[in-house]
């Protein structure tokens, strides 16, 4: 087995969906004039690789400190949309009819993790409401490779209602989904900080 980090870096002026706040890693204390080293962070909770909880969206879901360790260990399939293009919806029928039952998560491979920092960036594909309805009727958690399932800057946010809804959660800004197969499950371990947030960022984690 091989362990694959689906991991975005964290690191000052880094991208962010649009309106969020930016990102800064810098030292408070420092070897020379302290003898030690502490880094001062800021950013919002949706930096970076990161995860989606209900309360992202709903006023009553969970928050990420209600999860545990084993709710966030996933077993996934890469659904292959690279095909899609600039704003265009992937559509229910991208999902494959037969899954194994043990999959509780679903990746959407897009390969606009190519367009990370581009002006490109926010013209990624997304998934149409009816697929995110598909997703949560089906009980599976949401993972892409771009900002967001739903178009960013769009007109309301159904992908993410319906999954949230469900008490599932969203994975955004994945990345290396190249090194996953698309023909069988991977297992999928997502480490958000535990904190009573709406979302947090994570490390992103696939055994192959």
């Amino acid at each position: 087995m091989t362990l694959v980090d689906l991991t975005r870096r964290v690191e000052s002026g880094m991208p962010t969906y649009p309106g969020d706040p930016p990102v800064s890693v810098e030292p408070h204390a420092e070897f020379d004039t302290d003898g030690y080293r502490v880094s001062h962070l800021e950013l919002g909770s949706h930096t970076g690789t990161h995860v989606d909880a209900p309360a992202h969206t709903e006023p009553n879901g969970r928050t990420l400190d209600t999860y545990s360790v084993e709710d966030l260990r996933f077993t996934a399939h890469v659904v292959e949309c690279r095909h899609i293009g600039a704003n265009g919806f992937v559509t229910p029928d991208a999902i494959p009819s037969e899954l194994s039952k043990d999959v509780d998560f679903l990746v959407f491979r897009t390969g606009w993790e190519d367009e990370w920092g581009t002006d490109r960036m926010t013209d990624h594909p997304a998934l149409a409401p009816e697929t995110g309805r598909v997703c949560a009727d089906r009980g599976v958690s949401v993972g892409i490779d771009a900002l967001s399932p739903d178009p960013t800057g769009g007109d309301g946010i159904p992908v993410h209602h319906a999954v949230l809804g469900s008490g599932n959660v969203i994975v955004e800004n994945l990345c290396g989904l190249q090194a996953l197969p698309a023909d069988r499950p991977v297992d999928l371990f997502v480490m958000p900080l535990r904190v009573d947030a709406d979302g947090a960022p994570a490390r992103a984690v696939a055994e192959v």
